[in-house]
């Protein structure tokens, strides 16, 4: 016969164990989505901008089934999700929303991060370059989700508790990434930084280029509702 903390293990794993796979199997059901929409919008722009630019500046590329990315003009956009499925903190504002309060198992989510990266740092191998986190997408059991992101004023986020992921709502959340960081430039790397460099660096650069190089990013997403500050997911296991 099972020991009370033997029943309480396979209890927990029977639950979480479905619970998990079911946010994965959503959060993967998204990001196919997510890289159809990004497909459409590569066509949609392009055609949109072929009498004004010699050059399509819109690219998609799958890279695999977690990753995929859209290559804008100079930009390129990594579009990636975890394997892994997340639970937060219990100081993270989502804690305080009713629809999290109500049914605790609605707080584990599937996490789809976006990177901005220069695309030259791909082309030209520039391995030490820097990309920056734009935003995140977390889905739970329910599709619903929600976007955070940091602005000067603080973490926002969607409303958890009735929005429902869709390709309408992937589009806008590409669109404010895609708009957001077209909209920050390169910076002029400080003179300290760059007056003295030796004969390995240089030899290096005429084989590959090592100097450093990335845009000045921060998170820049809209969103209805304030929970609170800003608090990392905690992973729990598979």
């Amino acid at each position: 016969m099972a020991s009370e903390k033997e029943n309480q293990i396979l209890k927990t794993i029977r639950e979480k164990s479905n619970l998990k796979q079911n946010v994965f199997s959503n959060t993967y059901q998204v990001f196919n989505d997510l890289k159809t929409v990004l497909s459409e919008m590569e066509t949609d722009y392009n055609q949109k901008l072929k009498t004004d630019v010699l050059k399509p500046p819109f690219k998609y590329q799958n890279i695999s089934d977690f990753q995929c990315e859209l290559k804008v003009a100079g930009d390129i956009l990594v579009f990636q999700m975890h394997s892994n499925i997340f639970e937060f903190d219990r100081d993270h504002g989502v804690w305080k929303i009713s629809y999290i309060k109500n049914d605790s198992m609605a707080s584990y989510s599937g996490i789809i991060n976006i990177y901005n990266f220069l695309a030259d740092s791909f082309k030209y191998n520039r391995i030490n370059d820097l990309g920056y986190l734009v935003g995140r997408i977390f889905i739970n059991k329910d599709f619903h989700y929600f976007v955070e992101g940091k602005r000067q004023m603080g973490f926002l986020y969607n409303d958890f508790g009735n929005d429902i992921i869709n390709k309408e709502g992937l589009k806008t959340i590409v669109d404010t990434a895609i708009a957001y960081s077209l909209d920050f430039d390169l910076l002029v790397p400080p003179y300290e930084n760059m007056k003295v460099i030796t004969v390995e660096q240089i030899e290096m650069k005429r084989q590959n280029s090592h100097i450093q190089t990335g845009k000045r990013l921060g998170f820049g997403f809209r969103s209805d509702d304030v929970y609170g500050e800003e608090n990392n997911p905690v992973y729990t296991g598979g």
